[in-house]
């Protein structure tokens, strides 16, 4: 009699063949490991989490290192997608619980973290409107008006959305809608969510399921203390931002001789790091964190480490700026911890 083998998250191996599928564009292979494992009873949740958004950081992470182009990282995640879009249509429960907007801030393309809370959600009884990718507040504002939901959950990956996070908070607050806030955005330990006026927030899927699940809504924070935020030196930065990164561009290129040899591909990446500067630091100064910038800092240039530029070029790139916003002493300041974490 033969042995029909069974496959289970803890099979050896198993995270790096799903990677190197990933990897390579082979959706046929990446569903079908899905399908398998939930044929041999591993729940979906478990497939979400620990295969697909546990494989998700991973390719993050080359990415980073300067193992894996752009373009295969974003393949990579298209395939993250269809598996778990292959888990999704195995798994379908009636709603039992209340209904749920689910959505990324305007100008955060992050989507799968928040297609997988979708579909955990769903799982645990929720109706769910995922709306994706980038959602411009207005529109998701027209959304709830129409569909009444119970709550929005809103995602920020990256502290410069924070400003749009929290004019997002605040109209859904005012539409009568409570939030739960996730994503790293927010800041360890969610700290920004409460500072934008959120009800809550989660660290990951499993906890907004958790948390969504009891005891909600929560007691909603007063207004007014999220209602203003940002001062003189943040509307400084922000409306003279396009000054800021031409000017430094034109310093940074002699203040480091070798960026004359640049090719264009390599100038318009300088000039999206330079624009990062800008957004950092003025999400910073929005919600009075140094660590915002300082962590942006440490992790750019282990980046571009990475890819064989020295820390030389990022520091003279934040002196270019720096010397713009001398008349600013919290602007210049914050750009002082970041320069001393090179």
């Amino acid at each position: 009699m033969s042995v029909v083998s069974r496959r289970s998250l803890d099979e050896p191996g198993l995270a790096d063949e799903f990677l190197r599928l990933v990897g390579d564009g082979d959706e046929y292979g990446a569903v079908e490991i899905v399908g398998d494992l939930l044929d041999d009873g591993v729940a979906p949740q478990r497939i979400m989490i620990d295969l697909i958004a546990g494989t998700q950081a991973r390719v993050g992470e080359l990415w980073a290192a300067n193992e894996w182009s752009v373009a295969r990282e974003h393949a990579a995640t298209a395939i993250s997608e269809r598996a778990l879009a292959a888990v999704a249509a195995r798994t379908t429960v009636r709603p039992s619980r209340g209904r749920v907007t689910i959505a990324c801030v305007d100008g955060e393309w992050h989507a799968l973290p928040t297609r997988i809370l979708a579909e955990m959600l769903r799982l645990d009884g929720w109706r769910v409107d995922f709306l994706g990718a980038n959602v411009p507040g207005p529109h998701l504002i027209t959304h709830l008006h129409q569909t009444g939901p119970d709550v929005v959950a809103l995602s920020c990956m990256i502290a410069t959305r924070l400003p749009r996070a929290h004019a997002a908070i605040t109209a859904c607050k005012a539409a009568g809608v409570p939030v739960i806030a996730g994503g790293r955005g927010f800041g360890p330990g969610g700290r920004y969510a409460q500072l934008l006026g959120a009800d809550a927030w989660a660290a990951g899927a499993e906890e907004a399921v958790h948390r969504l699940a009891r005891n909600w809504p929560p007691y909603s924070p007063d207004p007014q203390l999220s209602a203003f935020l940002g001062d003189e030196e943040y509307t400084y930065v922000v409306r003279n931002r396009g000054e800021l990164i031409s000017t430094a561009m034109s310093r940074l290129t002699e203040a480091y001789p070798a960026m004359r040899e640049y090719n264009q591909r390599q100038l318009d990446s300088t000039a999206e790091d330079m624009a990062h500067i800008a957004d950092f630091l003025a999400a910073a100064l929005y919600v009075s964190e140094t660590a915002i910038f300082t962590d942006f800092v440490s992790w750019t240039n282990g980046v571009l480490q990475a890819r064989g530029v020295p820390p030389v070029a990022l520091r003279v790139g934040l002196e270019s700026v720096r010397a713009q916003l001398r008349d600013y002493p919290r602007a210049t300041a914050v750009l002082d911890a970041g320069e001393a974490q090179i």
